[in-house]
């Protein structure tokens, strides 16, 4: 499988390393707004071809997929160019900046059929996997409550991209999507979201709360945050148990069962890469089998999760538009 990298920085890096684990998969092109910057990565990983526009690496024909890993205000942009020109795209989290972008961009991959698919990883994890079949054959019991928390040390810098509202910047886009995503996986669509934040002089969130509560009695209690760092773990509480995901729970190695009176199981998974070579065979995966969504990310996931961003920050006060 033939994939093209748009974009340049730390992300598509670290993708590019997890795709040599994958025997068939193949990186022929990379693209930037910047020749220079295209073609110092291309010698970095001995990638062929280097574009320095979008649409020219859209336009290679030898292309099967293409990865988006611009930051998320370009998400919009570089996706919609990659689709006109009939390419598949697996875009970097979050899809876009909101609902209706997203919305607009699967629409256009629909009715075009071509395969679309928004890069939540940690959906493609196969200790996430694991957990979510563990639950569902009732470990736990019925699943009563989602602790998530995942936020990193500042204070960061004025200009730096976190702190920058344009490019959607805050704890929430970058961080708060994976609490969001556990707690979707494992509860679905709240019928009730509540959120605070302390904002920064920039307007962007710099430490979030979320509460989202069920019509079943559930809840999840959702943080994230670029002030100070935290251990980044998860917990699962069921009517009949519990389950640990240690820190990084977003990029999962093993979590830990406790069944009611019984001694906790570990389950670990593979060790090998940062985890991105997970979604990328489950890409190449699709497109062999002729589909236009993923089962593991769907298009209705990334929606559902994209509407509750949206509500989230228009509790906070959050907006990334003048």
């Amino acid at each position: 499988m033939r994939w093209g990298i748009l974009a340049t920085g730390g992300i598509a890096a670290t993708f590019v390393e997890d795709l040599k684990l994958l025997p068939d998969a193949e990186i022929v092109a990379v693209g930037s707004r910047s020749k220079e910057a295209a073609e110092t990565f291309a010698g970095r990983y001995d990638i062929p071809r280097a574009y320095g526009s979008w649409t020219d690496l859209a336009a290679d024909d030898d292309i099967d997929v293409v990865y988006v890993a611009t930051p998320h205000s370009a998400h919009y942009a570089a996706t919609r160019i990659c689709l006109e020109a009939g390419r598949a795209v697996l875009c970097e989290k979050p899809m876009t900046l909101d609902l209706e972008t997203s919305a607009e961009l699967i629409a256009m991959a629909r009715d075009r059929g071509i395969f679309l698919m928004e890069a939540m990883w940690m959906r493609c994890n196969p200790v996430v996997r694991r957990l979510a079949e563990v639950i569902a054959e009732g470990a736990i019991g019925e699943v009563v409550s989602v602790h998530a928390d995942f936020s990193v040390a500042g204070p960061f810098e004025a200009t730096h991209r976190l702190r920058a509202r344009e490019l959607g910047g805050g704890a929430l886009l970058d961080l708060g999507v994976y609490p969001i995503h556990l707690a979707h996986l494992l509860l679905g669509v709240p019928d009730h979201v509540r959120a605070w934040a302390k904002l920064s002089p920039e307007g962007v969130d710099e430490n979030t709360a979320m509460i989202f509560g069920y019509d079943s009695g559930a809840l999840a209690a959702l943080t994230c945050g670029i002030v100070r760092g935290t251990p980044i773990t998860a917990l699962i509480t069921g009517s009949a148990g519990r389950i640990e995901l240690p820190p990084a729970f977003f990029a999962a190695r093993e979590f830990v069962l406790h069944r009611d009176g019984a001694e906790p199981e570990v389950f670990k998974g593979p060790a090998e890469g940062r985890g991105y070579q997970h979604e990328a065979a489950e890409v190449q995966r699709c497109l062999r089998e002729g589909l236009l969504e993923s089962p593991l990310v769907p298009h209705a996931t990334t929606l559902e999760v994209m509407r509750l961003l949206d509500q989230v920050r228009d509790e906070v006060g959050v907006s990334y538009r003048d």
